[in-house]
């Protein structure tokens, strides 16, 4: 018991010869984006630099344009460059774990964005919760089809965490829906509207009679319905993306496809500059924080377009 009160004498006589400790503060972000070809991620860049701005905080941003080993490099050169916090969105999932493990011996803090990275996740991740928000899409246009027919999958990029979210919400609704049967899948390189357009093209070659499409990006949506509209088909084709993004929007409320699920972009990008600060102070967050998206359809996307969260 003396021992221990000296010590916390000690420990009080320091706190009065230091003064009071004062939280970091947090002044120089480095803003890591998988793609800025996506729509999807400008969204969340635009948001995390307008957020930052209102605080002070300066934001360095660098575009692996898809490319995990490029990625890796930019976090590189961005740990050089004195940044207080990471926000990381991987490029893909080979290389998704260096550039946290990288940040953490540099001691920065690390919130990832979107996707994690298996293995070596940042200290927090924001993201949707896909595997709600696909298997309220693939729902809806399983029961637009009657709950019967032939289905493809245009799945994301491989093994990312939205596509193996999004693909076990679906799987969710199919097995509640045994008389609809998947008869193709095939998965997507940086989940674009030309590949959308290949693969179903490709799709509908070999299954001229597909009544339901599941795309896991609206990008991949938009290009699958090109590719319908091409080939013109004798039957109606239900087809549901995922994202909200603003040019999918627009072509939702046009009748182009479906149904989509909008994720709250804006709010991802201004928490994930929250979270970042917090870290910075040394203040806890949860390592988990998953956000709500809408099912968007004809009926309810004006008030998307307007306003999107």
């Amino acid at each position: 018991m003396k021992i221990a009160r000296t010590m916390l004498a000690s420990a009080a006589l320091l706190g009065l010869t230091l003064g009071p400790v004062h939280a970091a503060e947090l002044k120089k972000l480095g803003l890591a984006v998988a793609n800025l070809q996506a729509n999807f991620f400008n969204q969340i860049k635009q948001s995390v630099e307008d957020e930052a701005k209102k605080h002070g905080i300066e934001v360095v941003t660098v575009d692996a344009k898809g490319d995990g080993p490029t990625q890796v490099n930019q976090i590189q050169d961005l740990l050089t460059q004195n940044i207080d916090a990471l926000i990381y969105i991987p490029a893909g999932a080979a290389a998704a774990t260096v550039p946290v493990k990288l940040a953490k011996n540099a001691g920065v803090p690390v919130v990832n964005v979107d996707r994690n990275a298996d293995g070596a996740p940042g200290d927090t991740f924001l993201a949707t919760d896909s595997v709600a928000s696909a298997k309220a899409v693939c729902d809806y246009i399983l029961k637009q089809a009657g709950g019967k027919g032939k289905m493809v999958i245009i799945h994301g990029q491989k093994g990312t965490t939205p596509e193996v979210d999004r693909s076990k919400g679906c799987a969710e609704s199919l097995k509640a829906n045994p008389d609809v049967k998947v008869v193709a899948e095939q998965y997507s390189n940086i989940w674009s509207q030309d590949e959308g357009f290949q693969i179903m093209q490709n799709m509908l070659q070999a299954n001229p009679d597909v009544s339901i499409v599941f795309a896991q990006a609206d990008a991949l949506a938009l290009g699958a319905a090109q590719a319908i509209k091409v080939a013109n088909p004798s039957q109606k084709i239900v087809v549901g993306g995922f994202d909200g993004d603003t040019a999918a929007l627009e072509a939702l409320s046009k009748g182009v496809f479906d149904v989509t699920a909008t994720q709250q972009t804006q709010k991802m990008g201004r928490d994930a500059v929250a979270n970042a600060a917090k870290l910075v102070a040394g203040e806890k967050v949860p390592p988990v924080q998953l956000l709500d998206a809408t099912l968007t359809t004809k009926e309810n996307v004006a008030g998307f377009i307007a306003s999107h969260p």
